[in-house]
This record gives structure tokens, sequence and C-alpha cells, in this order.
């Protein structure tokens, strides 16, 4: 697939009401993702014939609008709790069940905020601070970048 292709799928993305796109063709899979206001691509490559056990690895990049939105938003107020990975943001240790924390819960230091997956491994989140969540700044099942807030605790 060509970048002009993916641009134009990106800002469609970004323009509609649509919250994630996949294409599957010959080359590869392409799954947009919008979430907070941005859009991450996830660009997969097909295995080469020739080597059918080896896959390639997959690439992670931001649309032009995220770059352009990142220093628009204004800090929130509170300590933040950011991303140690890039991966997938859960609130929950599985599917239904009750999240690790809700707005106004009261956290100490080491509690476990949520869990990002990242290359099939759970990693849980620990808050680095003692005292009230305030903020939810992703949702779950979310894909989430290195440095992105994910609560707000005061």
């Amino acid at each position: 697939m060509d970048l002009r292709k993916l641009k134009t799928l990106i800002d469609l993305v970004s323009e509609s009401n649509v919250s994630e796109l996949e294409i599957t063709e010959a080359e590869g899979k392409v799954r947009i993702v919008k979430g907070g206001g941005a859009v991450v691509q996830q660009v997969v490559a097909a295995p080469m014939m020739a080597q059918p056990m080896a896959a390639a690895p997959a690439v992670a990049a931001a649309a032009p609008a995220a770059e352009a939105a990142a220093p628009a938003a204004a800090a929130p107020a509170g300590h933040s709790v950011k991303s140690p990975m890039v991966g997938t943001f859960y609130r929950s240790a599985s599917p239904g069940a009750k999240p690790f924390v809700e707005i106004g819960a009261q956290v100490k230091e080491g509690d476990t905020l949520c869990i990002i997956e990242a290359m099939k491994i759970l990693n849980e989140i620990e808050a680095d601070k003692s005292g009230t969540v305030t903020r939810v700044l992703a949702e779950n099942g979310q894909a989430v970048e290195y440095g992105q807030s994910l609560f707000v605790i005061e």
C-alpha cells in the first residue's frame, strides 16, 4: 500500500465518525484507530513467500494531525500517570471484570491502575503517587503511546 493511500485513509478516519478502520490487502494489513483526537496507524507487512516462518516487524507511526494537536493540548491539573510503553490500554484484568480504579478512587503508591498489553505480554501499570484518581484519559482497548498520560491523580 502506498503512502498516498495511507494518508487518504488517515484523513478519512480523522474527519469521520469512524473510530477504527482495518484493511487487509495482498501486501499487508493496515489498522487505523482514532482516540483522543489523535489518529494512530499500524502497518503490518505480510510474510515473504521465500521465508514462510519469518514475519515482518510491525511499524507504528502517528499522523501529522496528531503531531499538530499534541502541543496544543493543555496538561491536565494534578499528577499525570504516563504510559511507560507503547501498547493497548485495558482498565480491568479481563473483559467484563471490574476496572482496577474508578474516578474518585483513593490509590496508594504501588496500586495497580491498569494493564498495557505489548507483544502479547500484560504489563500492570502502578500508581507512582498516592492520592485520588480524578481523570481517566485513555479508553479501554485504545492504543497508547510511550509517555501518553493515562490517569490524573490529585
